[in-house]
C-alpha cells in the first residue's frame, strides 16, 4: 500500500472514529436513564459485516465495550443473514450472551449500502428497570432478576416491534424511561449508520473492506510488538472481597507467551447462591480492559487489540452458568482488573499502581410515600466512586470510577428523578492509603427522602471488610461503611429499609498507597494537610 494511499485510509479511520462517538453522543442526549445520560453508562461501536469490531466510541465504559465487542457474533449467530432486512434492529438483555447482566440492554443493526450489508452497529445502556426483584443481589436465579429478551428483533424494516414494547410495560415499574431509553437506543445506530453511509459514499469506498484491513493489520502489530517486550513467564495473585454474606476469594494466573497473554480464572470460588455471579464475557471484558491498561493503553481498542487475550475459566463465580443469579455481576467484576493488576505488578514491578475501591457503590432507591401519605413513588438508580490506588509516580485519584470509568452523577440530575434528598456528598478525609505517594479518597454521602416518604434500596458495596491495599510499602485504603444517621449498620448488599426522618450514611473506600510513607515529602504532606486530605489527628 503507497504512504498516500496510507495516510488516505488513515483519514478514513479517524473518520470512523467520529462516527462512532456522534453515535454514543446521540444515545446520551437522547437517553431517559439517568445512568446512561448523566453517567455515560452505555457503549457505541461499528462492525465489520463479519461481526469484528472496527472502533469504539470513546464515550463508554470498559465493561460495556468490551462485551459488546464479543456479543455482536452471538447476534449473527441468532439470525441468519437472508432474515436480516435495511431498516432492522436486533435487541436483547441475555447476560450470557449480552453484557452480563438483564439490566444492560445491547441493540444491533445491519447496515446496508446499495442494498449490500457493509457494517453492523451495535450499542448498549443500563436501563433503570426490568422488572423482577429490581436491582439487586437478593435473586436465588436469573429468573427472579426481571424479563428476559432472548435475541430478536426490535423492529424489522423500520417497523417497531409493538408485542415487545408491550411486554416491557407489563414487565417493568417504570415503563415511560425504558421503553423510552429502547428508542434512544435504537436512534443512536441509526444515526451511525446514516453518517457511515455519509461517508463511505463521499469517500467512494463500496466496502470498508480495505479499511478494515489497514485498521486491524496495524492494531495487530502494535499489539504484538508491546506484548514482545514484556517479560516471558507466569504470574499468580488472589484478593478476597466482602462477597455476600460470606468472603470471596478470586484467584487468577496470568502467562505472557510471544504473542499472547493468558488469563486463568481456576482457583476462584464457586458460584454464589445470591446474585453476584460474573458471566465469563464480563470477566473478560474487564481482563481484557486490564491486561490494555499496561500493556497497551495508546491502542485503539477494536477485534485486533482484544484478539491476543485469552481468557479460560472453569465453572465458578467469574464464569458463572445459566441460570445463576447475576444482577450484581459488575460488584465481582469491577475486581477483576485489580486481581490481574496484582499478578502483573509481580511480573512488571514498580509499574502497576496500587489496589483502589474497584466495584462502583451503585444504589438503587426505591421511594414512596409512607402509608397514608400522599406523595409520589420513584425508582432512583445513583453511581457513586470511591477513590483509586496511588501510581508509581503519582496520587491516587479520588472518588473515580475504575475500572469502570462511568461519570459523576450530579446530585441535581439525581434528585429531579424521585422524592430523595442528597444531604451530603464530600470528599472522605484521611481514607486514601498513606504511601510515598497517597491513595485517593473515598467520599461521604448521606441520603434522605423528603418528608412524608421513605425508602427501600439495594446495596452494592464491597470493600467493607476488606479494604483496598497498598502496593509497594503503601499502605491499605480506609474501608467503606454503610449506617443509618442513629448508628444502625446497613449490610453491604441486599435490599434493606430507611424509614421517614433516617438518613443513610455511606463512606466510601480509599484507595492503597504506594511505597513506603516515610518516602513521602514534607511539602506534599504540607498540601494534603492544607486541602484537607490529610487530617493532623492521622499523622
Amino acid at each position: 500500500m503507497s504512504e498516500l494511499s496510507d495516510i488516505r485510509m488513515q483519514v478514513m479511520w479517524n473518520r470512523l472514529i467520529s462516527v462512532v462517538e456522534e453515535q454514543a453522543m446521540t444515545l446520551l442526549r437522547a437517553a431517559f436513564s439517568t445512568s446512561v445520560r448523566e453517567a455515560g453508562d452505555l457503549s457505541a461501536g461499528v462492525f465489520t459485516p463479519d461481526g469484528l469490531m472496527l472502533a469504539q466510541a470513546v464515550t463508554g465504559t470498559p465493561g460495556h465495550v468490551n462485551t459488546m465487542a464479543a456479543a455482536v457474533r452471538n447476534f449473527m449467530d441468532e439470525i441468519p443473514r437472508e432474515e436480516m432486512f435495511e431498516g432492522d434492529t436486533y435487541v436483547t438483555n441475555d447476560p450470557w450472551l449480552g453484557t452480563g447482566h438483564l439490566h444492560d440492554i445491547t441493540m444491533v443493526s445491519p447496515s446496508f449500502l446499495d442494498g449490500e450489508l457493509v457494517a453492523f452497529f451495535a450499542c448498549t445502556a443500563h436501563v433503570v428497570d426490568v422488572g423482577g426483584r429490581g436491582f439487586g443481589a437478593d435473586g436465588k436465579s436469573v429468573y427472579e432478576e426481571g424479563i428476559q429478551i432472548p435475541i430478536m428483533k426490535f423492529a424489522e424494516k423500520g417497523v417497531v416491534n409493538r408485542h415487545l414494547v408491550r411486554l416491557l410495560h407489563a414487565n417493568v415499574r417504570e415503563p415511560n424511561q425504558v421503553v423510552g431509553d429502547f428508542y434512544s437506543l435504537a436512534a443512536c445506530n441509526d444515526v451511525g449508520h446514516r453518517r457511515l453511509v455519509e461517508m463511505m459514499r463521499e469517500a467512494g469506498l463500496p466496502t470498508l473492506d480495505d479499511l478494515s484491513r489497514f485498521i486491524f493489520s496495524r492494531t495487530r502489530a502494535a499489539m504484538l510488538q508491546r506484548i514482545a517486550e514484556l517479560p516471558r513467564g507466569n504470574w499468580s495473585n488472589a484478593i478476597v472481597t466482602d462477597g455476600y454474606d460470606d468472603p470471596i476469594r478470586l484467584a487468577v494466573a496470568v502467562s505472557i507467551a510471544e504473542d499472547h497473554v493468558g488469563i486463568d480464572f481456576t482457583g476462584s470460588d464457586p458460584m454464589s447462591r445470591w446474585g453476584i455471579n460474573v458471566p465469563i464475557i464480563y470477566s473478560t471484558a474487564y481482563a481484557s480492559y486490564a491486561l490494555k491498561c499496561v500493556i497497551a493503553p495508546d491502542i485503539p481498542n477494536n477485534a485486533a487489540s482484544l484478539a491476543p487475550f485469552r481468557v479460560t475459566s472453569p465453572v465458578n463465580i467469574l464464569n458463572a452458568a445459566r441460570p445463576a443469579p447475576v444482577a450484581l455481576r459488575h460488584v465481582i467484576g469491577h475486581m477483576v482488573p485489580d486481581l490481574i493488576l496484582g499478578a502483573m505488578a509481580k511480573a512488571l514491578p514498580g509499574r502497576i499502581l496500587a489496589e483502589g475501591a474497584g466495584a462502583l457503590w451503585n444504589i438503587h432507591i426505591s421511594a414512596r410515600p409512607v402509608a397514608g401519605g400522599e406523595g409520589r413513588r420513584a425508582e432512583v438508580l445513583m453511581f457513586n466512586s470511591g477513590g483509586m490506588g496511588a501510581r508509581p509516580s503519582l496520587d491516587g485519584l479520588s472518588a473515580t470510577a475504575f475500572p469502570s470509568g462511568v461519570q459523576t452523577m450530579p446530585i441535581e440530575a439525581t434528585e429531579h428523578t424521585g422524592p430523595i434528598v442528597v444531604w451530603r456528598k464530600e470528599l472522605r478525609p484521611d481514607s486514601g492509603g498513606d504511601g510515598e505517594f497517597r491513595g485517593g479518597l473515598g467520599q461521604v454521602m448521606e441520603i434522605a427522602a423528603l418528608d412524608g416518604h421513605e425508602f427501600d434500596f439495594s446495596a452494592m458495596f464491597d470493600r467493607i471488610h476488606h479494604p483496598p491495599a497498598g502496593r509497594e510499602g503503601g499502605e491499605d485504603g480506609k474501608a467503606g461503611s454503610a449506617r443509618l444517621d442513629d448508628g444502625t449498620a446497613m449490610r453491604p448488599k441486599g435490599w434493606q429499609h430507611v424509614p421517614a426522618g433516617r438518613r443513610l450514611v455511606l463512606e466510601l473506600p480509599g484507595g492503597g498507597g504506594y511505597g513506603d510513607p516515610a518516602r513521602r515529602g514534607a511539602e506534599a504532606r504540607a498540601l494534603d494537610r492544607s486541602r484537607g486530605y490529610v487530617t493532623e489527628e492521622q499523622e
